[in-house]
C-alpha cells in the first residue's frame, strides 16, 4: 500500500508509505492521496488531518521512473491529474491539515507541505526546491505559497538555485511553523494535530476560507467577508459552548458543530 491511513479519535492520519523510494509519488499514490483527502473531508468524525511519512523521508516529489517509461505519463498529465487536485483539496478541506515533515521534503513533497495549514518538521528534516536541477519549474503550488511564506527574493533564490534548507533554517525564515527535536517529533507533532482535532472545527474551517480569500481580496472585501463568516461562526454550537464556558470559567467541550 502506497499510503497508510488510520484514525486516532477525531484525527485522520495519512502516512506516505514508499520508504524504499523516499516516499516519492507514483500515479497510484497520488490517486490514493486524493481519495483519502476526499474521504476524510466527508467524514464528520474526522476534525483534522495529519499528513506525514514513513521512513527517512517525508516525500521526495515525483518518482521520475514514471516520467521516463515507454508510453509513460507526460509531466503535464502528472501536474494536471495528480498535484493540482491534491493542492486544491488541501486548501478546500473543511478542516485543518497539518504536515509533519519527518525527513527530506523535495520538489512536490515540499510544496504540498507548504500548502497545508500548518507545517512542522523534525530537526533533521530538510526542504529542497529540486525542480531547476532537472530543468523544470516548481509546481504543486510552490510559486504561489513559497513567496508568501518567505518573500519574493528568498523564494526566487531557493527555486532557481535549488538550495537545501534545514528545518531550523526553514522555521527561521517562516517557511514552517515549528521544529521539534528528532526524539520527540512523532509525539509532539501528533499532539499538535490531536489538539486541532478537538478545537471548534467550523471556526477553523471558516478561518481557512478567509485566509484563502485574503490572497485575492482587497481590504474592504476582506472586511466584508470577515463580517459574513463571523456571523456564521457565532451561530455554531461550538461558539455558543465556547462563550458559555468562558462565562462559567470552565474548559469548553467542542463537538465540531
Amino acid at each position: 500500500m502506497t499510503l497508510e491511513i488510520t484514525q486516532k479519535e477525531n484525527l485522520g492520519i495519512i502516512r506516505f508509505n514508499r520508504p524504499e523510494a523516499y516516499n516519492s509519488f507514483t500515479r497510484e499514490m497520488s490517486f490514493a492521496l486524493i481519495d483519502a483527502l476526499k474521504k476524510f473531508n466527508e467524514d464528520k468524525t474526522v476534525r483534522a488531518v495529519l499528513l506525514t511519512g514513513n521512513g527517512k523521508a517525508f516525500c521526495a516529489g515525483q518518482d521520475l521512473k514514471e516520467a521516463v517509461e515507454d508510453n509513460g505519463l507526460s509531466v503535464e498529465q502528472m501536474v494536471e491529474e495528480h498535484y493540482n487536485p491534491i493542492v486544491r483539496l488541501i486548501r478546500k478541506l473543511e478542516k485543518p491539515v497539518i504536515a509533519a515533515v519527518n525527513g527530506v521534503a523535495a520538489g512536490a513533497g515540499a510544496n504540498i507541505a507548504f500548502a497545508c495549514d500548518i507545517a512542522v518538521a523534525t530537526k533533521s528534516a530538510a526542504f529542497i526546491q529540486a525542480f531547476s536541477k532537472i530543468g523544470l519549474v516548481p509546481d504543486s503550488g510552490g510559486t504561489f505559497f513559497l513567496p508568501r511564506l518567505v518573500g519574493f527574493q528568498k523564494a526566487s533564490a531557493l527555486m532557481m538555485l535549488g538550495d537545501k534548507v534545514t528545518a531550523e533554517e526553514a522555521a527561521q525564515m517562516n517557511m514552517i511553523y515549528k521544529v521539534f527535536e528528532d526524539d520527540v517529533f512523532a509525539e509532539e507533532s501528533e499532539k499538535l494535530a490531536i489538539k486541532m482535532s478537538q478545537m471548534p472545527t467550523k471556526a477553523l474551517a471558516y478561518t481557512k476560507h478567509l485566509l484563502n480569500q485574503s490572497f485575492t481580496n482587497d481590504l474592504d472585501a476582506q472586511l466584508d467577508q470577515e463580517k459574513e463568516w463571523q456571523a456564521k461562526s457565532a451561530a455554531s454550537k461550538d461558539s455558543i459552548e465556547g462563550i458559555q464556558a468562558f462565562v462559567e470559567k470552565r474548559k469548553p467541550e467542542f463537538t465540531g458543530e
